[in-house]
């Protein structure tokens, strides 16, 4: 066993011998083992940045209010009620006080068996240290959840019956000991120690309570379980008087009266809670399915939203809408997309954020900025389809960015805009996370209900977006009647988690994550999460790479899409059916000859003039497209589309465009002359400038449009007379990275830098709390030793002889000063060698550097 492991026993034995309960949580944490410590740490991630020097540092950081605030937020609902209950509990508690306060007067089993657990968890994060006889609420925690008029205690309760009489005259003290039939005190401790004892007297306050009219029982009644604030009149009615003079009804302020917490304990049996939650809800099944039917219906799902994502992007292949000045897209250009899909705004909302989260859609950077996809667009296209769904979900599950607030509100009323900024939650990956394997937990194919799942959200995440708490209600009017004026109205919005867990359900969906509610096979994959049924989810700590799972799920996912087919049927009215998704080649050339109509298990396509021009348009001949056609057709081409395609073609180029500031030149003046005879150019300002030429008051690209709107099928030339191509290239922005999601905190610490830390904190503490042999004079300023040259230079070398350790002050080249431990084993050259126990390795330190030296206690060497 090493020197450090010899200490740090040492120092454990010391902190746990008999009758030595720890004072502090300083000390509470010494006497930890490191795996101890390492939960701590990783249950608290915020407490190593930076790396606490010693333990003592650590108990305070863990004490500061952010830290215990984020520490509270992670507690389950019955961790949270029994921190709630140790806050309204005496300090310290025993842990049959605690349990009474948890289970009333009739016990509960189910609060007994969960209570252990939930103190342990409570101690693990530092939140609860001490003995059971000695249970100590951390005082941030304490002042966190105890009651106060402007924070109300969850529990309900008000303050003590010592709180309440604080700034009470002793006078009145002895005023109300007396209406109770208590004798007189000498003094204002002693009297509000006996009204303290005959409220927490069962038999006495059950015989006090039967002496109250049935109308005072009642205004008991409305305060019990809170709030237990009330207004009163200068002249109350006689109930409220009589509690007032027994103090059973305290007074806070000239018009407001508080029920004492011992009052309302015996009101209750003894019970914090109105409601304990030791076990967590179930998650329900509202319907099953075979697994092969949830696979099933997950693949068709997830093949729409391929589907879905190309479309969306097709259509900004030229380039999307402009970028608002502060960011995202417009109202206008949301509602055209979801035109453009086919779907509400709001799913229109998911998919651009779906897009931009995977990295295939963002702004060009230009001056007059526009979205447009992205270079990784055309690499994602070439991926077999599986592989690009893996590419959209891997990337949504881990991103913080939520399409559901789209179109809400921000803090300063503004509206938040689809790909814009403010959208970033940063507990929405851990939501999403949760929800799905929430899901895993029933068996495959079965649906979960989505009460209860949300119920077991709420429970494990109470106070993650909970509601404020609401006001003080006052219990009675000035006649002593029930006023209920002062109730807030009820809030039927709900908590961001709630509303995360939501859309997650609805997303899932979407992806093919889910199908008909439950999990598919994919998912599962996806999520690390055995494929066995009625499995339990995986340790976090066990996942692999997020990249790894997304390839497993995807090789689960691929045969469950349809085969990509490599023809279509021509029908006689214009029409292509593709009886499955087409092959890349065959769709992006089919796309530009025709145009959809109508998508689903068969796409149909419909061949039109205008399309059939936009094929010529980027190069083809007619004969070209006859070949195309007739390769990829199990049926013959109909004659109909035949005669459309050269009728188009022996129009297209006819009427020739260039850049004069525009012209139309044909060597047929009779169309010219038609042209210019038809009013709907005049918006064109043609006029002849020669018999087959004629000028426009346009750019070509407008005068190219308002001719084809007319009928005719003119084509663009370039300066030299040769006709200018259009072929079907894509506007991309340059390469840009996927937004990065903001953390909900700082990142998980993994089993190396828990090592590496704890390690370093007990080196730290073992040279912080060493102790050292008293010098003869005072020989230290400031903490450190403080010892001449010639002192320090003979004890490190009698050190470095006998082999012992010292302690050294030291300070670096930056000025910092601290204190180490050190085993010298080699001084020479104006430097002292040695192992130094603080940071667990072998330094070599400048003597000039060194202030002072000072040999340890004899049981510390």
């Amino acid at each position: 066993m090493g020197i450090g492991e010899l200490d740090r026993e040492a120092h454990v034995a010391e902190a746990t011998s008999a009758g030595a309960a720890p004072r502090t949580l300083a000390e509470a944490l010494r006497a930890r083992g490191d795996e101890g410590l390492a939960a701590l740490l990783r249950a608290r991630p915020d407490l190593l940045s930076p790396v606490p020097n010693d333990l003592t540092q650590l108990a305070t950081r863990a004490g500061t209010r952010g830290s215990v605030v984020r520490a509270l937020e992670r507690l389950d609902r019955f961790a949270l009620q029994t921190a709630e209950a140790l806050a309204v509990a005496p300090d310290p508690a025993p842990y049959p006080v605690l349990l009474a306060l948890l289970t009333g007067d009739e016990g509960d089993p189910e609060i007994e068996a969960a209570l252990p657990g939930a103190v342990a968890l409570l101690r693990e994060q530092a939140l609860v240290w001490g003995e059971d006889d000695r249970l100590r609420l951390v005082r941030t925690a304490r002042e966190l959840l105890s009651p106060s008029p402007q924070h109300p205690s969850p529990t309900g309760l008000g303050p003590t019956v010592a709180e309440a009489t604080a700034g009470m005259s002793p006078g009145r003290v002895q005023e109300i000991i007396a209406t109770a039939g208590l004798p007189p005190t000498h003094d204002p401790v002693s009297a509000v120690a006996a009204l303290t004892e005959l409220f927490t007297d069962r038999a006495r306050m059950g015989a006090l309570l039967d002496e109250a009219s049935p109308e005072a029982l009642s205004v008991l009644d409305r305060l019990v379980w809170g709030p237990p604030y009330g207004e009163v009149t200068p002249n109350p009615a006689p109930p409220v008087q009589w509690l007032r003079d027994r103090g059973l009804l305290l007074p806070v302020s000239a018009r407001t009266m508080v029920l004492p917490r011992e009052v309302a304990l015996h009101l209750r049996g003894g019970r914090a809670h109105r409601v304990p939650e030791p076990v967590a809800p179930v998650v329900g099944t509202a319907r099953d399915y075979r697994p092969q039917v949830v696979d099933s219906a997950a693949a068709g799902q997830a093949h729409a939203a391929l589907a879905t994502v190309e479309e969306l992007l097709k259509s900004w292949d030229q380039g999307g809408p402009q970028v608002l000045r502060a960011g995202g897209m417009s109202v206008r250009d949301l509602k055209r997309t979801a035109a453009t899909l086919d779907v509400t705004e709001q799913l229109a909302a998911f998919w651009l954020e779906l897009c931009f989260g995977a990295g295939l859609l963002a702004s060009d950077g230009e001056a007059d900025e526009r979205y447009a996809p992205t270079p990784a667009y055309d690499d994602w296209l070439d991926l077999p389809p599986a592989e690009r769904w893996a590419r959209l979900v891997a990337p949504w599950l881990t991103a913080t960015r939520t399409a559901g607030l789209v179109g809400g509100a921000d803090a300063k009323g503004r509206t938040l805009a689809a790909l814009g900024p403010d959208l970033d939650r940063a507990p929405a990956p851990e939501v999403r996370h949760r929800v799905l394997e929430l899901l895993a937990t029933l068996p495959p194919g079965a649906a979960a209900d989505p009460g209860t799942l949300f119920a077991r959200m709420r429970w494990e995440r109470p106070l993650r977006g909970a509601a404020q708490a609401a006001p003080p209600r006052a219990p009675q009017t000035a006649s002593g009647g029930p006023d209920d004026s002062t109730d807030p109205a009820p809030d039927a919005s709900l908590d961001l988690r709630s509303r995360l867990a939501r859309w997650t359900l609805a997303e899932a969906e979407l992806l093919g994550l889910t199908g008909r509610g439950a999990l598919a096979g994919p998912a599962r994959a996806l999520l690390n999460l055995p494929l066995a049924e009625a499995a339990t989810p995986a340790d976090h700590g066990g996942r692999v790479e997020l990249s790894v799972a997304a390839g497993r799920a995807a090789t689960l996912l691929a045969p469950l899409l349809p085969e990509a087919v490599d023809h279509v049927l021509l029908q006689a009215d214009l029409t292509a059916v593709a009886p499955g998704p087409l092959r890349r080649p065959l769709a992006d050339a089919l796309a530009v000859l025709a145009d959809v109509e109508s998508k689903g298990g068969a796409t149909v396509y419909r061949f039109t003039p205008g399309s059939v021009r936009r094929a010529l348009d980027s190069g083809r001949s007619a004969s070209d497209l006859h070949d195309f056609l007739t390769a990829h057709s199990r049926t013959p081409v109909p004659q109909p589309l035949a005669y459309l395609i050269d009728d188009v073609a022996r129009k297209h180029g006819h009427l020739r465009i260039g850049a004069a500031s525009a012209y139309v030149r044909c060597d047929d003046d009779t169309a010219l002359g038609e042209i210019l005879a038809d009013r709907r150019s005049a918006a064109l300002g043609l006029r002849r400038l020669a018999p087959t030429v004629l000028a426009a008051q346009t750019d070509p690209t407008s005068l190219l449009d308002g001719l084809r709107a007319m009928g005719y099928a003119p084509a663009a030339e370039s300066a030299e007379g040769d006709v200018l191509v259009t072929r079907a290239d894509a506007y991309r922005t340059p390469a840009r990275t996927a937004p990065v999601p903001v953390p909900d905190g700082p990142p998980a610490p993994d089993t190396t830098l828990l090592g590496a830390a704890v390690k370093a904190i007990r080196a730290g503490d073992r040279a912080a709390t060493a102790v050292r042999k008293e010098p003869a004079a005072p020989a230290t300023t400031g903490g450190l030793p403080r010892t001449s040259a010639a002192e320090t230079l003979a004890t490190v070398q009698a050190a470095a002889l006998t082999g012992s350790a010292v302690w050294i002050g030291y300070v670096n080249a930056e000025g910092a000063a601290s204190q180490r431990v050190i085993a010298p084993v080699r001084v020479e050259g104006g430097f002292v060698t040695g192992y130094d126990h603080t940071a667990d390795e072998v330094r070599t330190y400048p003597l000039h550097r060194i202030t002072g030296v000072a040999e340890l206690a004899d049981d510390q060497v």
